[in-house]
């Protein structure tokens, strides 16, 4: 083991990046661009002790190989296989790294093969969250967030257990459990009209009645924040004045006195928000949302990094110190649409909080069918959470409108093959009653062309859905929360 790591730290200390030497087989002629031809396995599975093990590469050009993480270190080539160290996984769960095998006169022509490492079962796993004196069952949930993604993701849906396309509030339906016989793992709702001036509405009480009717089925709530501008009297969208954020961290001032009492209610719900077992019920709170954007009033038009930070580290602050809220998972999310490339990683953590502020990492991605984009996206992101330690999922996602019949298969399935995200969220289906002009829907339901596919993907070993579920409000065995 000493020998591993000292070798890790002297290679990484000359480069990560070698250059291998033309050998039989392998890099044997400079080819022309066009030319070029590379083939590389995909995957490799290693166990989860140090160990050598090796890629077999067939090229008809020189390459450069990079690894992408400390952990794997080249070590030589011979004949077709090129030759890695990986260090011990000293952590219970699987993690993955990527290697590259690039041309050095042209980066963007490359091959990449990504490593999964056992995760070490004999130690205990130890996570870290954001509020140490959190109830048991929020750190249970914490753990087992962590620990689902190991064996593939939860299905959610964005107020699903309220409405769906062609019903309101009637208790007891969903358009998911219409389709598949089932409710989803995630139910999503919004609490920014819980905070903010529509905080006096009917509709607050069926948001807490199903909150609690999910909770009692052992599923996941997870809540964002739609919140209206606290000084235009405007909505989320509304982002015609930069000095919003400002204004609610300077003391003393108005909008500060009226955002802290949207706080207040926050902090009121959450803590008199319990199941029917009498115990406060776990959140994953997911404030400003989509902050990469500029449509809302905390997005990066009307605020600068320094004050979107602190932003965030005051609001984490006030519920969990000043109003002692106990149940609250702190989840960020940013918007990922696009394939950002080698910038994916600088984009999930755009004006990053802090380790010791955010616990849950997770991403809204409305990239419609650009299966590529979603697909390195959580690539991009479960990198970060193995290297973080913080579980991560889809917070929202769906292209508004489709009617693919094979979407679930082949773009949900297919791109979350293989990944660890605990979590892939639908966006709403909006109730419309008889007008089929509006399509406004991210989700499967009765009568939609993907309906049996969706049945399909239920039936995937890999797919969470209510009646998958461990127990999420124990803590599940070889955890602890720090």
């Amino acid at each position: 083991m000493s020998r591993i790591m000292t070798m890790s730290i002297l290679t990484a200390a000359i480069s990560i990046m070698a250059l291998l030497s033309c050998s039989e087989g392998v890099g044997q002629t400079e080819a022309d661009a066009d030319e070029r031809s590379i083939t590389v396995q995909e995957r490799v599975d290693i166990d989860c002790a140090a160990a050598a093990f090796s890629i077999n590469v067939k090229s008809n050009f020189e390459f450069q190989v990079e690894s992408q993480v400390d952990w794997i270190v080249f070590d030589k080539t011979e004949g077709n296989e090129v030759w890695f160290t990986a260090q011990a996984n000293d952590h219970t769960t699987e993690r993955m790294g990527k290697v590259k095998f690039t041309d050095p006169e042209d980066r963007f022509f490359y091959k990449e093969v990504r490593i999964f490492q056992k995760g070490n079962t004999d130690l205990t796993a130890s996570l870290t969250m954001v509020d140490k004196n959190a109830t048991s069952e929020t750190k249970a949930l914490y753990a087992n967030l962590w620990d689902i993604a190991s064996r593939g993701f939860m299905f959610g849906h964005h107020d699903d257990l309220w409405y769906g396309r062609y019903w309101y509030n009637e208790p007891g339906k969903s358009d998911t459990k219409a389709v598949c016989g089932d409710y989803p793992a995630v139910f999503s709702v919004d609490m920014g009209p819980i905070m903010d001036n529509r905080f006096d509405n009917a509709e607050n009480t069926i948001r807490r009645r199903v909150i609690i009717e999910a909770y009692d089925r052992g599923e996941v709530i997870t809540m964002c924040c739609h919140l209206n501008n606290p000084q235009t009297g405007g909505d989320s969208w509304d982002n015609s004045n930069n000095k919003v954020v400002k204004n609610i961290l300077t003391e003393g001032h108005e909008t500060r006195t009226k955002y802290l009492q949207w706080l207040d209610r926050c902090a009121d719900f959450a803590n008199n928000l319990k199941g029917s077992d009498g115990k406060l019920i776990p959140i994953i709170f997911r404030p400003y949302h989509e902050h990469t954007q500029e449509w809302s009033w905390w997005g990066k038009k009307c605020t600068t990094e320094d004050e979107f930070i602190r932003f965030w580290q005051f609001t984490v602050t006030y519920l969990r110190d000043t109003k002692g809220v106990r149940n609250f998972i702190y989840a960020i999310s940013p918007q990922m649409d696009e394939d950002y490339g080698s910038s994916a990683e600088d984009r999930i953590l755009f004006r990053w909080p802090g380790d010791e502020y955010v616990d849950f990492l997770g991403m809204d991605c409305y990239h419609y069918n650009w299966k590529e984009a979603f697909k390195k996206n959580m690539e991009a992101i479960s990198a970060i959470s193995v290297r973080k330690q913080k579980p991560c999922g889809v917070t929202e996602t769906g292209p508004e409108g489709f009617d693919w019949k094979d979407y679930w298969t082949n773009h949900i399935l297919l791109c979350a093959q293989n990944q660890r995200v605990s979590m892939i969220v639908m966006w709403r289906n909006k109730f419309v009653g008889t007008n089929e002009n509006e399509r406004h829907f991210y989700s499967v339901y009765p009568g939609h062309p993907s309906e049996e596919d969706f049945r399909t993907m239920y039936d995937s070993p890999v797919t969470f859905f209510s009646k998958d579920l461990p127990d999420m409000y124990t803590m599940p065995k070889g955890y602890e929360i720090k």
